[in-house]
């Protein structure tokens, strides 16, 4: 009898304990977001590399850069029967840095050359392929506010692209000429980030990065300026230019003491730093964490100093605006340069 009793108490705590799970799941699910603790460890992000996004199929792969060309994760991955990421997405979503730590101390220990592709052979992708957000900022350099006549603005503007504008090292832009015709350039410092952030400090804001990487924010400015809203100018296909490579964020000493430079057909337009940010990488980040959740695999183009076809003082219709031929160039000191072609 004792028994059957223990057995009937059991079960009805166990039912009780079924029932209530579904209403802790639900507390769970709308409990505020869970983010890394300050200062805590970024255990699953990659230190100390130059990485890139490589074209495969119909799909996307993941490369290293060495000294002797470029590391083939996947092939040394399967022929040393280690478990690596697939992508530069599978690497920050999913904090998969130990795991390509392993693979490259593996193969430093042992080298071999079957595994590493020579540079001129590469396929190159957006660094990044999938980002939840892609955050915008305008107006962030005071020569490029003043050229632009624009007020030093208070707080930061920020605007979004969305994926289809993502486009890569070596590629081209197909410009819609069927609905605008004032093609500008704008070279920038894009930050990638490898740890989930919401309302992180200026002093901590850095910690929540993977890397930076080059990006060119191409821009139509007569659908920029046709309303209140930049989007439309911004967002075209292919007008989100970003790579070749992103670079840990460990290897940038200062983001805000970088030598900027744009080419077009190699002459030079943009020549600046980016020290003249008005809104420095900490403070950007740390304004966007208090409205938004930032997850791994986002990014954030920092905005572009002057010298764009947008800032000249001469009437509109007499600027040489970008055209279908055009080379374009972007330099980032220690992140490499980004080329891409207009049709």
């Amino acid at each position: 009898m004792g028994n059957r009793r223990e057995f009937l108490a059991t079960t009805a705590a166990g039912l009780a304990a079924a029932a209530a799970a579904p209403a802790r799941a639900a507390e769970e699910r709308n409990a505020a977001p869970k983010t890394t603790p300050a200062g805590a460890p970024a255990v699953g992000m990659p230190r100390d590399m130059v990485l890139l996004n490589m074209r495969r199929g119909d799909g996307y792969a993941l490369g290293v850069k060495t000294e002797d060309g470029v590391l083939d994760v996947a092939a040394a991955g399967r022929a040393l029967g280690m478990p690596v990421p697939a992508d530069m997405d599978d690497l920050l979503q999913n904090g998969r840095g130990p795991a390509l730590r392993a693979l490259i101390d593996a193969v430093e220990a042992a080298p071999d050359g079957r595994f590493v592709l020579a540079g001129s052979g590469i396929a190159y992708a957006p660094v990044v392929t999938r980002p939840e957000k892609i955050i915008m900022m305008g107006f962030n350099y005071r020569h490029h506010a003043e050229e632009t006549g624009t007020p030093i603005p208070k707080d930061p503007p920020l605007f979004n692209k969305y994926n289809n504008a993502l486009n890569h090292h070596g590629g081209t832009i197909a410009l819609p000429t069927q609905a605008a015709r004032e093609f500008d350039y704008e070279t920038e410092l894009v930050m990638v980030f490898g740890r989930e952030c919401r309302n992180v400090s200026e002093a901590d804001a850095l910690d929540y990065l993977a890397g930076y990487c080059t990006g060119n924010d191409f821009s139509a400015r007569d659908l920029q300026t046709l309303t209140s809203q930049f989007m439309i100018g911004k967002t075209s296909d292919g007008f989100a230019p970003l790579g070749p490579y992103l670079v840990t964020a460990d290897r940038v000493k200062d983001p805000n003491n970088l030598k900027l430079k744009t080419l077009v057909n190699g002459q030079v337009r943009q020549d600046w730093n980016t020290s003249d940010m008005i809104f420095n990488c900490r403070q950007l980040i740390s304004f966007a964490s208090k409205m938004m959740t930032i997850r791994p695999g986002d990014i954030f183009y920092t905005g572009t100093p002057q010298g764009v076809i947008f800032g000249e003082k001469i009437p509109r219709k007499d600027r040489a605006w970008l055209k279908p031929g055009d080379e374009i160039v972007s330099e980032l000191e220690g992140l490499g340069e980004l080329r891409f072609r207009l049709v």
